[in-house]
C-alpha cells in the first residue's frame, strides 16, 4: 500500500509496530493498527516493511509465505455452541466508534442471547454507566474519539460501579 501523505520520521518508523503507538493526539483516534498487522504477518511466518520520505509518502509492503499446498474451500462460521451463554438479562456495554466493529460484537453478543447497549464514544458511554441500566460488562476501544479515551473511561466506569468487569 502507497500513500502521498506526510511521509514517516525514522523515529515513528522505529515505533511503527508498538502496541498502542500513535502520533495522534489524545482523543484524536490510535493510528492504523499496525502491530495488528505487524503480528499477523510474523505469526504467519510473513514479514512487514516501511519506505517512507518525509513530506512524500510512505510504502507498506506485507510479506506473506505462499502456499502450495491445494486450495481449501470456504470454512464454517465460527461454532459458537461451546461459547458462554448469557444468563437472564446480562448486558454488556459496547463503546466503539467505528460502527461496523460495535454491530459485529452486539451481534455475537445477542446470538449469545446477551443484550447489548452501543455507544460510539467515551462521554455516551459514560452516560450510560451513570444510568440506572444494568451493565455487567463493559466493552471498550482503547483508542476513542473525543475527551475521553477507553482507558478513562474505564477509570470513570470503576467510580459507579466498582465490581465492574472490564474488556
Amino acid at each position: 500500500m502507497t500513500d502521498s501523505g506526510t511521509g514517516m520520521s525514522p523515529e515513528v518508523i522505529a515505533r511503527a509496530f508498538d502496541p498502542f503507538f500513535t502520533t495522534k493526539p489524545l482523543g484524536q483516534g490510535t493510528g492504523l493498527g499496525l502491530s495488528m498487522i505487524y503480528g499477523f504477518a510474523r505469526q504467519s511466518a510473513g514479514q512487514v516493511q516501511i519506505d517512507s520520505d518525509e513530506g512524500r509518502g510512505t510504502t507498506m509492503r506485507l510479506y506473506l509465505p505462499r502456499h502450495r499446498g491445494e486450495a481449501v474451500g470456504n470454512e464454517a462460521p465460527a461454532d459458537l455452541g461451546n461459547a458462554p451463554r448469557a444468563e437472564a438479562g446480562q448486558t454488556v456495554l459496547v463503546v466503539d466508534d467505528e460502527p461496523s466493529v460495535r454491530m459485529l460484537i452486539t451481534e455475537v453478543l445477542e446470538e449469545l442471547g446477551y443484550a447489548a447497549v452501543e455507544a460510539a464514544d467515551g462521554a455516551s458511554g459514560l452516560t450510560v454507566l451513570r444510568s440506572d441500566a444494568r451493565i455487567d460488562l463493559l466493552v471498550t476501544d482503547v483508542g476513542l474519539p473525543g475527551r475521553m479515551n477507553g482507558r478513562q473511561l474505564f477509570d470513570a466506569a470503576r467510580q459507579f460501579r466498582p465490581g465492574l468487569k472490564v474488556l
